[in-house]
């Protein structure tokens, strides 16, 4: 079934649209989903918040054929994409899902709006919560990081801190000193750190500084210095940090899918939505690709788990199909059907 409406999802009391498949989130993941699907000819509808996890930053790495592009140009090209191949999108948060008898799914939407789907693709990401330490929400993207694959190139050669969360934060690192050989990591309110994890740092060069961080220095707009409990700034041209990498997956309550806490180095990390390799959840027919099950994963992965989700999903849809066609082929009294060898059909020929 192929989509070429471009409409709005139907207001609150209007005829219901129904598509093949609603992918909720429209980033990476769920524009990789959505173009492997409306491929394959199907009606694909993508509702999309408009707040993409990382609109901050000035470019997408580490995607070959794409290093640099700003990330809403990125979007922007998927999402042409996307709607060249007849899909929809529409702007909108899932605030409640629901199953729609035995073999679909009603999603309600902010402002009332409602949508049915056969299947659906979760590709809502995660939110990053921050360390409560006053400037970091604002520097956020640009100079307060957290990926050196993601940043490590543009940060290269310069002063960089590392604030400490857990017990992560040695590994964090000494990754962080691959990139530059001036590495100072405050150890802020994480326990002492060990005398073989001492030994790591002092190897590879990497000071650390006791106390508090408090604050942030910033001159014009740059990052110049992190300030401590005690007044004093330690000069640093920017700052690495965890954060908490809580999915966005609410909404998903009325199905029974909730996310499940996700452990890295004996430190839990944030939260996910569980799914096997191919993006399929333990409610059947809801697929989840991208940050939402996958918290440290970049970019590119992102698409590409789309891609693998949304192939499954139609896979699916063709076994479902395949299963009513036969059932009603049965019911019409057909007999069964004999093998073809092909005689006299021009099989194998060009």
């Amino acid at each position: 079934m192929t989509a070429h409406s471009h409409r709005s999802p139907a207001a609150a009391g209007d005829a219901q649209r129904r598509y093949d498949v609603a992918v909720v989130g429209g980033g990476a993941a769920g524009l990789g989903g959505a173009l492997a699907l409306t491929r394959a000819r199907r009606s694909v509808l993508v509702i999309d918040s408009g707040a993409p996890r990382n609109a901050p930053a000035d470019g997408v790495h580490v995607y070959p054929g794409h290093e640099g592009t700003p990330p809403a140009q990125l979007l922007a090209t998927a999402r042409a994409e996307v709607t060249g191949y007849g899909g929809e999108i529409t702007t909108g948060t899932v605030v409640a899902a629901g199953r729609r008898g035995p073999g679909g799914f009603r999603l309600v939407l902010d402002g009332g709006a409602v949508v049915e789907a056969a299947r659906l693709l979760v590709t809502t990401g995660l939110v990053d919560e921050l360390p409560p330490v006053p400037g970091l929400a604002e520097r956020w993207g640009r100079d307060v990081l957290h990926c050196p694959y993601c940043h490590g190139w543009e940060v290269r050669d310069t002063p960089i801190g590392v604030l400490a969360t857990g017990p992560l934060a040695v590994h964090q690192a000494l990754l962080w000193r691959q990139w530059s050989e001036d590495v100072t990591l405050f150890r802020h309110t994480a326990p002492e750190f060990g005398d073989e994890e001492y030994e790591k740092l002092a190897a590879r060069g990497v000071s650390v500084v006791d106390g508090e961080v408090t604050g942030l220095e910033v001159t014009g707009d740059r990052l110049t210095g992190v300030r401590l409990a005690g007044g004093r700034t330690v000069p640093r041209r920017a700052l690495a940090t965890a954060t908490r990498l809580t999915a966005r997956a609410d909404f998903l309550d009325g199905l029974g899918l909730k996310p499940a806490e996700q452990e890295v180095g004996g430190q839990v990390i944030g939260t996910a939505i569980p799914a096997d390799p191919t993006g399929a959840t333990a409610v059947p027919g809801v697929w989840a690709a991208g940050n939402v099950t996958s918290p440290t994963e970049q970019v590119v992965g992102s698409a590409a788990a789309g891609v693998r989700a949304g192939a499954a999903i139609n896979a699916d849809l063709i076994a479902e199909e395949t299963g009513r066609a036969v059932a009603a082929r049965r019911a019409a009294g057909a007999p069964p059907a004999a093998a073809d060898t092909g005689a006299g059909t021009g099989a194998g020929e060009f």
